[in-house]
């Protein structure tokens, strides 16, 4: 069965008290070339998660997922050229390994980012791997920063306070993609296509782990179908 939002929710009934032993196994890659990469580590060790900082291919290794962090995509793009990073991270997202990026990382991720994005800036290198249309800087300038309550379609309790820093919008989504959540103008800021999960937004800056523990359920759900799949063949 796909994982999906519609059969992957936090029950808040049943998420364990942290750190959850049950996710010490877990090896999660943190692209470290620039940005917010150790808030989303220190993230993953609340939950009790093994972080990996990734700088070269081979840091890829044997990791049941990776968080693309926000940062600045063009630096981004060009230092994950520069590492010779573009391909095996490809390839890691091809293996149907999970996938999660925020803000910077959600740009690095769409396929679409229009013909130089807001601004006029140079379209950067990226994967271009998830059917969604973005729009770099939707907000504006740095200054123009702000915080919202955000309703998840994955999880029934309070909303989510979300942190948006010069953040991107997704525009457009493909037939594949689900929402899950938007701005009460219903504007769209997070998303998921099968193993992939984007945010135009910063979970690792606040207190709310509940974005961190859904990716970690994607993660843990992908491993118990790969762990299935020997069996049935």
């Amino acid at each position: 069965m796909t994982v999906s939002p519609q059969n992957l929710r936090l029950d808040q009934n049943r998420i364990p008290s942290l750190p959850d032993p049950a996710l010490a196994s877990l090896k999660i890659g943190v692209l470290a070339l620039q940005g917010a990469f150790l808030e989303h580590a220190n993230m993953l060790r609340r939950l009790g998660a093994q972080p990996v900082e990734v700088r070269l291919p081979q840091d890829l290794v044997d990791l049941d997922g990776l968080i693309i962090p926000g940062g600045e995509s063009t630096t981004i793009g060009k230092l994950a050229t520069q590492y010779n990073l573009l391909e095996p991270l490809r390839q890691f997202v091809d293996s149907h390994k999970a996938v999660w990026g925020t803000c910077a990382g959600m740009i690095f991720l769409a396929h679409d980012i229009g013909a130089t994005g807001s601004g006029g800036h140079i379209v950067p290198p990226r994967l271009a791997v998830m059917d969604i249309k973005v729009d770099r800087n939707a907000f504006g300038r740095q200054v123009d920063s702000f915080e919202a309550d955000l309703p998840l379609t994955f999880a029934n309790e309070t909303p989510f306070r979300a942190v948006f820093i010069r953040a991107p919008l997704i525009e457009q989504t493909g037939p594949q993609v689900e929402v899950l959540a938007r701005l009460d103008d219903g504007r769209i800021v997070a998303a998921r296509q099968e193993n992939m999960l984007v945010t135009a937004f910063h979970p690792e800056l606040g207190d709310d782990v509940r974005f961190h523990q859904y990716f970690l359920e994607m993660i843990k759900q992908n491993r118990e179908k790969q762990n299935r799949e020997p069996a049935a063949s």
